[in-house]
């Protein structure tokens, strides 16, 4: 028998608590609390055909011996992905920092300062080293962010453009491959077709809108794309750059010629290789087009007394406010992994970046001379990091693969012979000699080992950078461990996390992230792999990859996933794109709709609008539930046109469709696919499947019910399982030789979090699972007890019980007293508490989910709070306080208030900033008043520099 399971620590809710809470529910068992809440016709029969569950230590010893079937070897592969080194102080207190990972994202600015500033570093990182105006916060990765600056520049067309169906975009040959590939996923939909070809040679016309450049190019070229820019821009066509961030140190920058749009990755900023991923990509753009711009983007405000604070801007640009009409599903940040990327500029600041580049361009000039020397031919007249050779007659590829992995090197090998390799920040003389040894054993010639090498450069002076950059205060103050040390914690301090409280945000479950689950990323076996190294060399993934996709189709009940989709938005789109591509195969590829109900998750409109679907919205009745009456009348109506319809299960009302079977009968009888969001998966685990229900696919995101942390808005992993049916239009890559519906860079996506989700299913087995599930639901119901008669719940379902999540109705409260959802929003920061989802999916509401990670105390302690609230809206009702000045309109209490010597409200101090005692025990003080909402918009100031005239 095994004790100290994972489980037992996991889940919040002991045996003896049980008793108090089904009481209060009103029920019971527990198991009568689940029949009375799953339609028993969907529910399993059996347990979940798992393994039995892994003690902590024994998926400890069992993930560290995976790991070293990894083999680390020195890759110079490049496209795209460069070792790096992440400083010991950022992987330590932020990478392996639970109050950094476990975050939200920051939307409750006043309690995001911290985050927010490190997001405002970064974006004014890109903004600096790309000379444009404007970036945003990060978006998935390089592929992503150049597929969004397509649709981006399909979108900015002019009007004689739209009128002419100009719908050519140019891609030029010397881009990477995996790019190209997610380009073509995306933009075909989207009625783009893709023209690619050499840029020196192309003619302009009138069907061409854009272009996207790659600087330096694929074969490592710096190429001077001024003169092309310009007739771009003549031909009324915009233009989009890829660029290498570290090369922008010293190379002239794209916003310096022309670019409209500037794009890349940050991996090269101190964050490891991990098999591909996670690494943030960042976008940027002329200050013109911030209102198309996917993303997200912070800005300064102000605080109601007049303090600079920062806010996420923009953000009615959210798809979950304007749905289908959304310039983009922008659930697509790496938010930690940016954040990693602006501490790494901090730390080193412009000189230490220069440096940097400096470094690995020495060291190519240097190779390439060294190589010359032995007979190579070399392609670049111009270059970075990176080399490509012909080779001697006496020299074969396979002669110099021989040799390069017998000294556990890898090369880049191309398909016509050329061998070529990128510099790295890790490359040092050891590695220069073992390259130059490799290249002369192959050439049969004799070497002196180099014992310096001197700066030197390729580039010309017209493309060297003479602009500076990174010039604010911020980097340039931070350059000692210990300075840095104290602001990231600095900074950490004014972040409410996890770690501090429950975060009982409905629809995003933000559940315990366990640090036996955390402590493998950190392990080189799994950081320090190239995502295209050979598979000889990654069968410690492999295995991992492979037993984590046997799971998730287990759990799901489906046939076939990919775990190819760097987020839950991700997810969505490509089960979208899998449908497609099945119909097209059926020659149904005209069908064009997608149905979708009032109830489901917020990013499903704009996942259909970018797969190249219309919207159908279907109705929901008093209940919650989706009217199924409307649903089979518009799924009629639309039979002939009917792609799909997306429904999220249990429902983002907070409870499961009693007629989810009948409702996925109705679709498939027009022929269509049903495609389950799995936002909500939390709930099903167990219990229940989407196989089992009756849809075709899912997709899930790992953040909410598999333990990945949020980390302030991604690092995620969006899985798409799928029916028998579906497997064989799963995504491809380019690297296995098929990049159909290829939707990420890399061909495992983010792999370097995948050991979370495996480490969870192994350690919390079937039953764990099982229970976790319905723990979820335990304790959900509970809290709606307690709230049913103050708050109200908005939804029960058809026999009066919630899901895992449940919305609070305070929309009388507003009409009675005058308080808002936001101020009660607000009023919990004062409390120590994140505010639950705010308006969604209803208006004037709060969607509250426990998950079953919180312990009966924590759930109490938040229904005092709560509870203590509604006595203060009580007090503003009867009048007992002021309408205009009470602690609800005035939340939260910043500390620079609190303390001051003037204290000029009507209440005193202490219900201010200590209204319970347990407040006192745990108090998070808050660095700014309530944040003006629109100020930021007005006028956008997205970098450190900003100032308010």
């Amino acid at each position: 028998m095994k004790t100290d399971l994972l489980a037992d620590r996991h889940i919040g809710i002991q045996e003896e608590d049980l008793p108090v809470m089904l009481e209060k529910i009103g029920v019971k068992s527990l198991d009568e609390l689940i029949n009375k809440t799953i339609p028993s016709k969907i529910r399993l029969k059996e347990p979940l055909p798992l393994a039995a569950p892994m003690t902590e230590r024994e998926f400890a010893e069992h993930i560290t011996e995976l790991a070293s079937q990894n083999k680390i070897y020195t890759s110079y592969i490049g496209m795209g992905w460069y070792d790096s080194i992440t400083p010991a102080v950022i992987q330590r207190n932020v990478f392996e920092n639970p109050v950094w990972y476990t975050s939200y994202t920051p939307y409750q600015t006043e309690v995001s300062q911290g985050r927010l500033e490190a997001l405002m570093n970064f974006q004014t990182v890109i903004s600096d080293l790309t000379a444009m105006p404007l970036a945003n916060c990060s978006l998935l990765d390089e592929s992503t962010a150049a597929a969004e600056a397509a649709t981006m520049m399909y979108g900015l067309r002019t009007r004689d453009q739209q009128k002419s169906g100009a719908n050519v975009l140019f891609v030029d040959e010397e881009i990477f491959p995996q790019n190209l590939a997610v380009i073509q996923t995306r933009a075909l939909p989207q009625g783009m077709k893709i023209q690619v070809g050499n840029y020196k040679e192309l003619v302009f016309t009138p069907e061409i809108f854009a272009c996207i450049l790659q600087y330096p190019n694929a074969s490592g070229s710096v190429e001077d794309y001024r003169e092309f820019v310009e007739k771009a821009h003549a031909a009324h066509c915009k233009v989009a750059v890829d660029a290498d961030i570290m090369s922008l140190a010293l190379l002239v920058p794209p916003g310096e010629w022309g670019a409209d749009i500037v794009f890349g990755s940050t991996q090269r900023l101190g964050i490891p290789l991990f098999y591909g991923g996670p690494s943030a990509a960042y976008f940027a753009t002329r200050d013109e087009y911030k209102r198309n711009m996917p993303g997200r983007i912070i800005g300064w405000s102000k605080d109601k007394y007049g303090k600079l604070a920062y806010r996420m801007a923009l953000q009615t640009r959210e798809q979950h406010i304007k749905r289908e009409k959304a310039t983009s599903n922008i659930c697509t940040a790496q938010a930690l992994l940016a954040t990693m990327a602006g501490f790494y500029a901090v730390y080193h600041g412009q000189e230490g970046i220069k440096n940097i580049a400096k470094r690995i361009h020495s060291i190519t000039t240097w190779l390439n001379k060294a190589l010359t020397r032995l007979g190579y031919v070399q392609h670049n007249e111009l270059f970075f990091d990176t080399l490509r050779f012909s080779l001697p007659d006496h020299v074969s590829a396979q002669k110099l693969r021989t040799i390069a992995l017998s000294k556990e090197v890898n090369l880049r090998y191309y398909d016509n012979g050329d061998v070529g390799f990128s510099i790295d920040e890790t490359t040092d003389l050891k590695d220069v000699n073992l390259l130059l040894s490799i290249f002369s054993i192959a050439a049969e010639e004799t070497v002196q080992e180099v014992t310096d090498i001197p700066e030197a450069s390729s580039l010309n002076r017209e493309l060297r950078r003479r602009t500076s950059f990174l010039t604010h205060e911020v980097f340039n103050k931070y350059h000692t461990e210990t300075e840095m040390m104290r602001y990231i914690k600095r900074l950490e301090r004014k972040d409410i996390s996890l770690a501090h409280s429950m975060i009982s945000l409905g629809s995003c479950t933000m559940k315990l992230n366990a640090a036996s689950e955390m402590l493998p990323l950190s392990n080189l076996g799994w950081m320090a792999i190239h995502p295209l190294a050979p598979e000889d060399q990654t069968k410690g993934y492999q295995t991992l990859i492979n037993n984590l996709s046997e799971q998730l189709k287990v759990i799901t009940g489906f046939a076939g996933v990919t775990l190819q989709p760097n987020s839950g938005a991700a997810g969505e789109y490509t089960g979208l794109r899998i449908i497609r591509a099945y119909l097209e195969s059926i020659g149904q590829g005209h069908r064009n709709k997608i149905l979708i109900p009032a109830s489901a998750h917020g990013t499903n409109p704009a996942s259909a609008i970018q797969c190249g679907y219309t919207t159908v919205t279907c109705a929901c009745d008093d209940k919650g539930n989706v009217d199924v009456e409307d649903l089979r009348a518009k799924a009629e109506a639309n039979k002939d046109d009917l792609a799909a319809l997306m429904i999220t299960y249990p429902s983002t009302h907070g409870i499961f469709e009693p007629e989810i079977a009948e409702i996925c009968k109705i679709i498939h009888k027009c022929g269509a696919q049903v495609y389950m969001d799995g936002a909500n998966m939390n709930a099903q685990v167990g219990l229940t499947n989407p196989g089992t229900i009756g849809a075709d696919v899912c997709h899930l995101n790992l953040h909410k019910t598999f333990a990945s942390p949020h980390g302030g808005g991604g690092p995620g992993v969006g899985p798409v399982c799928v029916a028998e049916h579906l497997v064989p239009f799963l995504p491809g890559h380019q690297v296995w030789g098929n990049s159909a519906n290829q939707v990420s860079s890399a061909p495992y996506g983010s792999a370097g979090i995948l050991p979370i989700t495996y480490g969870y299913i192994c350690m919390m087995g079937a039953e764990g699972l099982t229970n976790a599930t319905k723990t979820a639901i335990l304790s959900a119901n509970y809290l709606a007890a307690c709230f049913k008669d103050t708050y109200g719940i908005v939804y029960t379902g058809a026999t009066g019980f919630v899901g895992h999540e449940m919305i609070l109705d305070c929309r009388y409260l507003h009409d009675e007293t005058g308080i808002s959802e936001n101020d009660i929003a607000k009023r919990l920061m004062d409390y120590g508490y994140h505010a639950p989802t705010l308006s969604f999916p209803v208006h004037g509401t709060l969607m509250i989910e426990p998950t079953e990670s919180e312990s009966l105390w924590e759930l109490d302690n938040f229904v005092t709070v709560m509870q203590t609230i509604w006595q203060e809206i009580q007090e503003v009702k009867n009048g007992s306080a002021d309408k205009e000045d009470n602690v609800l309109v005035n939340a939260p209490h910043p500390e620079y208030e609190v303390v001051a010597n003037e204290w000029n409200h009507s209440y005193s101090r202490e219900k201010a900033a200590y209204p319970i005692e347990s407040v006192r025990d745990n108090k998070f003080w808050i660095n700014v008043a309530r944040v003006d909402n629109t100020l930021g918009d007005r006028k956008l100031l997205p970098t450190r520099y900003g100032k308010f005239e």
